[in-house]
């Protein structure tokens, strides 16, 4: 037994005659009538009275016909179902990323687009340092993240540049620099300590600050690290150092920090989307691509 005997089947039932039953599903009478027979011997049982100028369901037939009449759209929801599950219109998107890749519009604009795309995706996130979430995308327990990147891939993470976003440099807003309307030479606060996250939390947005001093021409003195932004800024404001953050975080406006962008060629740190290298789930693959849209429309 398949579908299509029991569409030919709910067609004659409805129809109450063979021959409409047949016009309606586009076949022959005579192979309909087959069709219904070799459904009849598969069961056991009769399911139509035949007359002389249409048919009417046995006790048997009206039996069979209360179970399946539903069928058939029930079938049609499934397929629907499963392809909106390939596309990753459905299931869940578990999505993480860094305290300075959620200031960024990108990582706004993506999640927001993601969202209107695919409302029936169960979406939870979560921030966290990009040490944790990129083991947590090896152990499966995430499947994407939003990071702070300047390097390739792993062997077995799949690693996408967003956008090469420019370092800008925090600081006391004590602290003394000539053309205060004019970009910041960076060497202007060597003699000062820079606050950085430790290379146990963050690497990238790390190393990116102390190669950019080092562009600059000195070795950085290393202050207090910090395991967050919020820290970071923090100690800024405690005139315990100066920090190199990525533009985006001039939005937190923090007492006693002030920011300044620095002269070319300015320093950048990459923002970067993360999946695994296989077998990713098909919600991270769209989520993947909405990412790799916005970031381009954004640098239209």
């Amino acid at each position: 037994m398949d579908l299509r005997h029991i569409r030919y089947f709910l067609a004659v039932a409805e129809e109450r005659n063979f021959t409409r039953a047949a016009e309606r599903m586009g076949i022959g009478q005579p192979p309909l009538s087959t069709q219904i027979r070799d459904l009849e011997e598969e069961i056991g049982a009769r399911l139509f009275y035949r007359l002389p100028h249409g048919a009417d369901l046995t006790d048997a037939g009206k039996a069979f016909h209360d179970l399946v009449r539903t069928l058939p759209d029930r079938v049609a929801e499934a397929t629907e179902a499963a392809r909106r599950a390939a596309r990753g219109e459905t299931g869940q998107l578990r999505l993480g990323f860094t305290g300075t890749a959620a200031l960024n519009p990108i990582t706004t604009g993506t999640i927001r687009t993601y969202r209107r795309a695919c409302p029936g995706v169960d979406l939870r996130v979560q921030e966290q340092n990009s040490m944790v979430l990129l083991d947590q995308i090896r152990s499966g327990d995430l499947d994407i993240a939003i990071i702070r990147a300047n390097g390739g891939d792993a062997p077995d993470l799949k690693l996408d540049l967003l956008y090469a976003e420019p370092l800008v440099a925090a600081l006391p807003d004590t602290t003394p620099t000539e053309g205060e309307d004019g970009p910041l030479d960076l060497t202007s606060l060597r003699d000062q300590p820079i606050i950085l996250t430790p290379p146990t939390v963050g690497e990238s947005l790390r190393k990116a600050a102390l190669d950019a001093c080092a562009a600059a021409g000195f070795t950085a003195s290393l202050g207090q690290p910090a395991p967050q932004i919020a820290s970071i800024l923090s100690l800024v404001a405690a005139e315990l150092g100066f920090s190199l953050v990525p533009a985006s975080v001039e939005q937190l406006r923090v007492s006693g920090v002030r920011y300044r962008r620095l002269t070319a060629p300015e320093p950048t740190i990459g923002l970067a989307v993360v999946i695994p290298a296989h077998n990713p789930a098909v919600t991270a693959i769209t989520f993947r691509r909405i990412a790799l849209d916005t970031a381009r429309a954004q640098a239209c």
